[in-house]
């Protein structure tokens, strides 16, 4: 008989979350690129290969969404270490634009997929589309955008790290100690105990 499976959606935001925090204070130009190194270390160790994990775990779930998601941000999270460690002074910032607008699209349609889910996942990826597409036009040379991608993408980190704690500490007290909104699902089907 199989046991009851945990939940790896708190592992990927945590993972996310963390990194994206580290990338965005040097983005928000709190810190200087000289220390892209900790983030490219953080990128693979947990950015990546923590949210790959968590997507291997959704899929063993059923979960669609958060399999997709996770994956798909841990492999972002590899290939701007890839890129960071040995193409990064090569590639022309244009194109690095066009590489965050495409993830931009990306998390867009999993922002509308969210609609279905609770009001903290919601505003997660609202804040993640606004900082891909900040941080894009600032790589296309719009002064000062770049910057304020970097503080969108602080909040970012602040709301995912939220949710995984949410995710966490509701479910060791059984109750909602740390509110996530409402869950948006049809009537007839009730929302997990956390939502």
């Amino acid at each position: 008989m199989e046991g009851k499976l945990s939940n790896p959606a708190p592992l990927g935001l945590a993972g996310f979350a963390f990194t994206t925090w580290m990338l965005s204070m040097i983005n928000a130009g709190w810190f200087t690129a000289s220390s892209l190194g900790m983030v490219v270390a953080l990128a693979m160790a947990y950015g990546g290969t923590a949210q790959m994990v968590a997507g291997v775990l959704e899929y063993r779930r059923g979960n669609t969404f958060g399999t997709v998601a996770f994956f798909s941000y841990g492999a972002f999270w590899w290939s701007f270490a890839l890129f960071a460690h040995y193409f990064g002074s090569t590639v022309p910032p244009a194109f690095v634009g066009w590489y965050l607008f495409v993830w931009g699209i990306f998390t867009f349609y999993m922002w509308i997929a969210t609609f279905r889910a609770n009001m903290a996942l919601q505003l997660v990826f609202l804040a993640l589309w606004l900082t891909f597409v900040l941080l894009a036009i600032g790589s296309w040379g719009v002064s000062g955008f770049g910057t304020i991608g970097g503080y969108v993408g602080l909040i970012t980190a602040i709301l995912a790290f939220y949710l995984s704690a949410a995710e966490v500490i509701n479910e060791a007290f059984g109750r909602s100690v740390l509110p996530v909104g409402p869950f948006n699902q049809p009537a007839s089907t009730p929302p997990p105990k956390n939502a």
